[in-house]
């Protein structure tokens, strides 16, 4: 059964606004920190600058910049959500997983 689009969006809201809390815990470790600080490194200056003016962009501009890639699992296919930099620019994603409820349950990096 295809998912309900204002569910999409609400989850969709709701795992960017997940994605940022959990950057902003400074818990170095997290998913979504080691998404960043890897990007920041491998990723060539030319990538941040065409997209970010500016060689070094700020971690928020890049969580800001974030693309919904897909979403699936369970019957509706709304069970995680997968966010990733613009353009195809990298095979890291940062995965959103939610709950029967529709809540948050977890946030991973993955490739």
């Amino acid at each position: 059964m295809p998912a309900n689009p204002n569910e999409i969006k609400k989850r969709e809201a709701a795992g960017r606004a997940a994605i940022k809390k959990a950057f902003d815990t400074a818990d170095e470790e997290s998913g979504v920190a080691l998404f960043i600080s890897h990007h920041l490194e491998e990723i060539g200056a030319d990538y941040w600058k065409q997209h970010f003016s500016t060689e070094t962009p700020e971690p928020q501009r890049i969580l800001d910049s974030l693309v919904l890639q897909s979403h699936w699992g369970g019957d509706d296919e709304i069970e995680t959500f997968d966010f990733t930099l613009p353009e195809d620019a990298t095979n890291y994603l940062i995965s959103v997983s939610f709950d029967e409820d529709g809540d948050v349950s977890g946030i991973t990096m993955e490739s």
